[in-house]
């Protein structure tokens, strides 16, 4: 009896469906990611210069605890009016003027503010300091700095043509706005802390409404100097990086409203709340 040989499986064909099943789920698969927060960090402080403190008006304080509270400015709040109080913070001057003056206009004039007075007696206690920009002296400073570069050590330069560029963009800035501007302290940021125990999803809504107060104001304020908003220069700059008018633009309003948003150590749970 004869014996029956075997049939040859043809693998070539089994690996190519292998390979076309591949494909398919490639195409046709949805992988979630995370986005994540975009933030710049700043570069380390050298240590050999001194941290100045800052002054405790020009700081936004934010606080969430373990149940997700939050304490802004040593007061309870919701977090859906986290928002409208970031955005009173940023656009508060020194002097209690809630609208701080460019030129022959004023911004966000219409915004209710309760003034407190401090010990001088002037209405100062509770909103951050802002400095004059002005352009006399900005020219100044740039007449300076351009006789700095021209006379300093080869090694200096780059230094000294940093600080005179930004001089050079304040005065863009004035012009481009219109007149002499209030720009906040070196100092001033918004300080968020949180809780070991703080859920991820409130610490990103906190991160949002605080993020979104920054860009809701400078939406206005290139809506109202510029006729487009901040986003969209943004976008136009994004695609082409030789547009210098958008780039001056963006810088001056950045100038007027910074983005300065710092995130303290998170506390133990155990520690002692409000």
């Amino acid at each position: 009896m004869a014996r029956r040989e075997l049939q040859e499986i043809n693998a070539g064909s089994m690996a190519d469906i292998a390979f076309l099943l591949l494909i398919f789920w490639l195409v046709t698969t949805t992988i979630e990611s995370d986005m994540g927060i975009k933030r710049q960090l700043p570069p380390p402080v050298p240590p050999d210069i001194d941290v100045p403190q800052a002054k405790e008006q020009n700081v936004f304080n934010v606080k969430v605890n373990f149940l997700d509270l939050l304490l802004v400015e040593g007061q309870p709040l919701d977090i859906q009016e986290l928002k409208n109080k970031t955005k009173s913070f940023l656009i508060a001057t020194g002097d209690g003027v809630i609208s701080h003056q460019i030129g022959t206009e004023e911004i966000g004039k219409n915004r209710d503010v309760i003034f407190i007075t401090g010990a001088n007696g002037k209405t100062n206690a509770a909103f951050p300091e802002r400095e004059w920009v002005r352009k006399a002296d900005v020219k100044m400073k740039i007449a300076e700095y351009e006789q700095i570069v021209n006379i300093a050590e080869e090694k200096n330069k780059d230094a000294f043509r940093k600080v005179l560029k930004s001089w050079q963009e304040k005065l863009t800035t004035i012009n481009l706005l219109g007149g002499d501007y209030k720009q906040l302290p070196a100092s001033a940021l918004i300080s968020m802390q949180n809780d070991n125990n703080t859920t991820y999803n409130t610490y990103l809504q906190v991160q949002n409404e605080l993020q979104s107060a920054v860009n809701e104001l400078r939406d206005e304020l290139a809506l109202s100097k510029f006729g487009v908003s901040y986003r969209e220069l943004e976008e136009v700059y994004g695609k082409n990086k030789q547009d210098k008018t958008s780039l001056e633009k963006i810088t001056a309003v950045r100038a007027l409203y910074p983005q300065r948003i710092s995130e303290a150590e998170p506390r133990d749970a155990g520690a002692t709340y409000y």
